[in-house]
């Protein structure tokens, strides 16, 4: 379950100054006894200054070091002493039940979203990223495969890539997806994703893709899953993993890099890509009503 600091600390992260962030980050991942922790101690481990600390614990609104100190204390009993009760649901990192204020969700659900867009930026290996946005350059057909949750994850790339004016599909039935595998070549890129990388359906089409000798490049949250054999390029948003309900939040992390897809493929090709964006948004923007017609 995460604790109120901890709460705290992900919700002010973004405010915080990089030496503060840096001091946010020791005690998030801190998993020392609370009772030997020492300020000078964690100053000397973080390489920032014990008035840097000062201000970090101050900006969560506590008085002083010794008040933050006794809130982890307090955190960590409530930790050890609560059990799990029936019902509960674990959801990302924190636990929801009936029991809680609905005036404390909101606060709970940003502070996780965010806590997992910081964790995609970590997990992100830049040299996969440029691999990946020039293999979505360069390919002849792009074909996009996924199931369930992840399906809006690939319409949302589709529909950028479309936009964008390059040739990309995507099917809804795993026979048909089966059959375009198979029938792709050297010259083609499949797109795989998978937030957990153990669907079957999809990394069987992933296989058969990859047998077909197109490049194939997966998007998913675990660097060890299954769907990973089958990737030429692989992008990992986390390697998180929690026993319930982290599935509400695995869209964020997957649109997160399909946005950056779209922003690097615009990027390295932007004079020609730029005047395809415009013109297919026209087309679009026809379509919309406008201030001065009657409904």
């Amino acid at each position: 379950m995460d604790s109120v600091v901890k709460t705290k600390i992900r919700c002010a992260y973004a405010g915080l100054r990089p030496s503060e962030q840096k001091a946010a980050d020791y005690f998030l991942n801190y998993s020392g006894r609370i009772n030997d922790l020492r300020m000078e101690d964690a100053s000397a481990q973080i390489h920032v200054s014990q008035p840097t600390i000062m201000r970090f614990v101050k900006a969560l609104g506590y008085h002083g070091f010794k008040d933050f100190k006794y809130a982890l204390l307090q955190d960590d009993i409530m930790g050890r002493s609560e059990e799990r009760k029936e019902g509960d649901i674990e959801l990302y990192g924190f636990r929801l039940s009936s029991r809680d204020r609905l005036e404390d969700i909101p606060g709970k659900i940003i502070a996780t979203s965010g806590q997992m867009l910081e964790e995609t930026l970590k997990s992100l290996q830049m040299r996969s990223y440029k691999r990946a946005v020039e293999a979505i350059l360069n390919a002849e057909n792009i074909v996009l495969y996924s199931v369930e949750n992840s399906v809006c994850t690939a319409n949302d790339l589709m529909t950028k890539l479309t936009y964008l004016g390059i040739n990309c599909r995507m099917y809804g039935d795993y026979y048909l997806q089966s059959v375009s595998a198979s029938n792709l070549t050297r010259k083609d890129l499949a797109i795989g994703i998978s937030y957990s990388g153990y669907s079957r359906d999809t990394v069987e089409v992933m296989r058969l893709a990859k047998k077909s000798g197109a490049t194939t490049l997966v998007l998913t949250n675990f660097e060890n899953a299954v769907i990973a054999k089958y990737a030429d390029i692989l992008l990992c948003a986390s390697n998180r993993q929690f026993l319930y309900g982290d599935t509400i939040f695995s869209r964020i992390s997957q649109l997160a890099l399909v946005d950056m897809l779209y922003a690097g493929v615009l990027n390295q090709n932007y004079d020609i890509l730029s005047k395809k964006l415009n013109k297919n948004s026209k087309i679009v923007s026809e379509r919309a009503y406008n201030e001065e017609e009657n409904l």
